[in-house]
């Protein structure tokens, strides 16, 4: 053999501080967002309606912020993430600017933390991403931590430095939209009544429908977001695991959590960061997702029409949100919990 081929890095070829620059820019296309929400089913009218886009004052329509960051995250797997074992959460994820149709995203990585497990045959790695657009403006900013095995099981295990992160990206840090022009007609364009008081600090809303994941919804996301990490794409590899099965990628289970908290929250119009996350149990090909979503703040903004909620996302698999009471435990989540996430959204004020 050559050794031509890439096969990705291992733990031990991952070095605290380095900077990766990730292949593949990519160009965003209307393609794209019809793929996009043929997958999810996605109703936000923001990312669906060119002239409801235009009346809050964007320049057109942008695409849907979760498919934003999937497609930047999808860069980064070849180099972070094509030997995981999982990906295990998020943090301090920053929805910077919109992305539209023909921005063209690159991504780059920089290493900030590193620990190998008592095992000796993996580790954990921290990375920063940063996504900008073809103008070299930053678009998108977040830290994962992802489980990745070795491959010389002798090699040395690096100092651990675990990273110092954030609970939460903090109300003055979020980037708003601008202008962004609160209307009367945002009501009748989502279909909902409920703005920014009508929301209380410890509501859980548990939002009726389900979405059942097929081999082929899963594969066809894997693929629109180039995310060709081998425990989602490749079934052959994946028969020798204890499960026998292709993991989906924990970002088809956040999208279709956020297309199924459309009931109750429909004037949540964009999301401004992501606090946190984990992917509590895995999630596999004909397992059905429903969701339930708590109120964890509320904050007021600069913007006098706009007020922000932080929210709890909590995705579940094959049981309906009101036949679980206790998400999480001492002796852990659920098992039928397959994501916790800490997220804000931005959400026009009643009378405005």
């Amino acid at each position: 053999m050559t050794g031509k081929i890439n096969a990705g890095r291992f733990f031990e070829d991952f070095k605290l501080g380095e900077v990766i620059p990730h292949a593949t820019p990519r160009t965003i296309t209307s393609g794209d967002t019809a793929l996009y929400i043929a997958l999810t089913g996605a109703r936000n009218p923001l990312h669906c309606s060119a002239p409801f886009a235009l009346s809050l004052g964007y320049a057109q329509m942008p695409i849907d912020d979760l498919l934003a960051f999937h497609i930047a995250f999808g860069k980064t797997v070849p180099d972070i993430s094509v030997n995981a074992v999982a990906n295990l959460g998020y943090a301090d994820v920053r929805f910077i600017q919109p992305v539209f149709v023909g921005d063209t995203l690159t991504t780059s990585s920089e290493v900030i933390g590193l620990k190998q497990n008592s095992s000796g045959k993996n580790g954990v790695v921290w990375v920063r991403s940063t996504s900008v657009n073809q103008d070299q403006q930053p678009v998108l900013s977040w830290v994962r931590w992802v489980m990745v095995h070795k491959k010389n099981l002798a090699a040395p295990a690096p100092d651990t430095v675990i990273p110092d992160l954030p609970a939460f990206v903090a109300a003055k840090d979020l980037r708003l939209p601008a202008p962004f022009n609160v209307h009367q007609e945002i009501a009748v364009a989502t279909g909902g009544r409920y703005f920014w008081e009508d929301y209380t600090v410890g509501e859980r809303l548990r939002h009726p429908a389900g979405l059942t994941i097929n081999d082929s919804d899963h594969t066809l996301a894997t693929h629109l977001y180039q995310n060709n990490a081998r425990l989602h794409f490749d079934a052959h590899l994946m028969q020798s695991t204890p499960q026998g099965l292709r993991l989906v990628y924990g970002g088809v289970v956040i999208s279709a959590c956020r297309a199924l908290s459309f009931e109750g929250l429909e004037n949540a119009l964009s999301i401004a960061a992501i606090n946190g996350g984990t992917h509590a149990n895995p999630s596999y090909a004909g397992d059905t997702i429903y969701c339930m979503t708590e109120v964890l703040d509320q904050w007021t903004l600069p913007h006098p029409q706009l007020g922000a909620l932080r929210l709890r996302m909590i995705g579940l698999k094959n049981i309906p949100p009101d036949h679980v009471e206790n998400i999480k435990t001492s002796q852990g989540y659920h098992p039928n919990v397959v994501l916790d996430l800490d997220y804000t959204v931005l959400i026009p004020r009643k009378g405005n």
